[in-house]
């Protein structure tokens, strides 16, 4: 029987999902992407959301993001789905709530895999799903005074 040889920083990390947060504070790349450092990782791969100036051809003001009790239990169950489908040294994702201003940083997501296809594609899902599945909803407010609510994220 062959000896099998394996790098120990080829191992799992104790516990990859390192940062999960709903906060009503200004959200801090510097402290999301040290989250995701791991000197096993080859690849990180970042996904910052802002709050840009227009949204269905209208011009908008601002909004406002809140969300359900139930929703970092959500965040949890999501990142720990993309750890168990990817190679995920290092998970982090953090969504602001309260009002936001145009340019504001709205959710900041990263991972660190060994590798970079790995680190893109494991980003991609986590934040697709965190868009689609966490109960976070956003309230526009447009120039022209009207106002609408979205779904998820």
């Amino acid at each position: 029987m062959a000896a099998t040889f394996e790098h120990p920083g080829e191992l799992g990390a104790q516990d990859p999902i390192r940062l999960l947060a709903i906060r009503g504070e200004p959200l801090s790349l510097d402290e999301v992407f040290r989250a995701v450092g791991d000197d096993a990782a080859g690849g990180t791969a970042l996904f910052v959301g802002t709050v840009r100036n227009h949204d269905g051809g209208a011009d908008v003001e601002g909004l406002g993001y809140s969300c359900h009790p139930s929703a970092e239990a959500e965040m949890r169950r999501i990142a720990e789905k993309v750890v168990a489908e990817y190679p995920v040294r290092a998970l982090a994702a953090v969504h602001r709530v309260g009002d936001l201003a145009v340019g504001d940083l709205a959710v900041i997501v990263a991972v660190s895999c060994p590798h970079r296809g790995e680190a893109f594609e494991a980003c991609r899902k986590l934040i697709d799903d965190l868009k689609h599945e966490v109960p976070i909803w956003k309230h526009q407010k447009f120039s022209d005074g009207t106002e609408e609510w979205v779904g998820a994220c």
